[in-house]
């Protein structure tokens, strides 16, 4: 079981289940929603999802047609996404992650629209969309 959390610990979160496909996302979206270089996400089980605390303090933000991102109010903190074309699953970045994680990235996603001041110091495959595993 995981433990999660907004910056201001409004919103927490637990998720029972593992957590898939990690990878560390370079596409503009996922820099401009982080302020990052780039944003670390995994897909869970939405069965295994909880809100423990704070419901009231979520918004949404439709960015693409039926893709939904859920975050804090109060500080701004991504809690999750969900995507109406798989509902069996939720993305979350984890950073919203208090606890420990075991699994651990597959990949460098959307490489050649990285932050031009981003370096790469990792060992873990680069690809310049999605990893194979998730092309349809």
């Amino acid at each position: 079981m995981y433990q999660g959390s907004c910056l201001c610990r409004k919103v927490t979160v637990t998720i029972a289940g593992g957590i898939d496909s990690i990878i560390h996302c370079h596409c503009s979206l996922c820099r401009k929603n982080s302020g990052t270089a780039y944003a670390t996400n995994g897909f869970i089980r939405r069965d295994g999802f909880a809100i423990t605390q704070g419901k009231q303090y979520l918004s949404a933000f439709e960015f693409k047609a039926g893709r939904i991102r859920y975050f804090c109010r109060c500080c701004g903190s991504p809690i999750y996404s969900e995507n109406k074309e798989d509902m069996s699953r939720l993305r979350i970045r984890l950073g919203l992650l208090d606890s420990d994680i075991t699994e651990r990235p597959i990949s460098h996603n959307f490489v050649s629209s990285k932050a031009n001041w981003d370096t790469f110091d990792s060992d873990i495959p680069c690809y310049d969309g999605f990893e194979p595993s998730r092309r349809k």
